[in-house]
């Protein structure tokens, strides 16, 4: 039995990018620190999380820079070439279920998006 699953809580970085793709399917990117640790030796990782479909779109409607969210997927690795031919390595989390979490203090009041259960997205990739 094989098992590729990540379940991250944390804060988002940055306002969602979404694009749509294939006319059709929309692709939304966030970052999101996590930290670890305690006191004077806390650290934070960023992570790059990946949503697909319905669930991009509710990311891009709900979710803000310094907002707190609760996401499941799976870790992909990807090798490509830029465009001066460098290759280069990239660590995604594909999310398959997104809850929201706090918003950051100051920002704009919660909106009334509270969903029963987290959306999802079934299949992978589409490229």
């Amino acid at each position: 039995m094989n098992v590729n699953k990540v379940m991250l809580v944390g804060r988002v970085g940055s306002d969602p990018d979404i694009k749509d793709v294939r006319g059709d399917l929309k692709i939304c990117n966030i970052s999101l620190a996590t930290s670890s640790g305690y006191g004077d030796k806390e650290s934070t990782d960023w992570h790059r999380v990946t949503f697909f479909g319905k669930t991009a779109e509710t990311v891009k409607e709900y979710v803000v820079k310094g907002q707190e969210i609760y996401v499941e997927g799976r870790i992909q690795y990807r090798k490509y070439t830029d465009k001066q031919g460098v290759e280069k390595y990239s660590t995604d989390i594909i999310a398959n279920q997104m809850q929201l979490g706090q918003k950051a203090k100051g920002s704009a009041p919660a909106s009334s998006y509270t969903p029963a259960t987290p959306p999802t997205e079934d299949g992978d990739i589409p490229f």
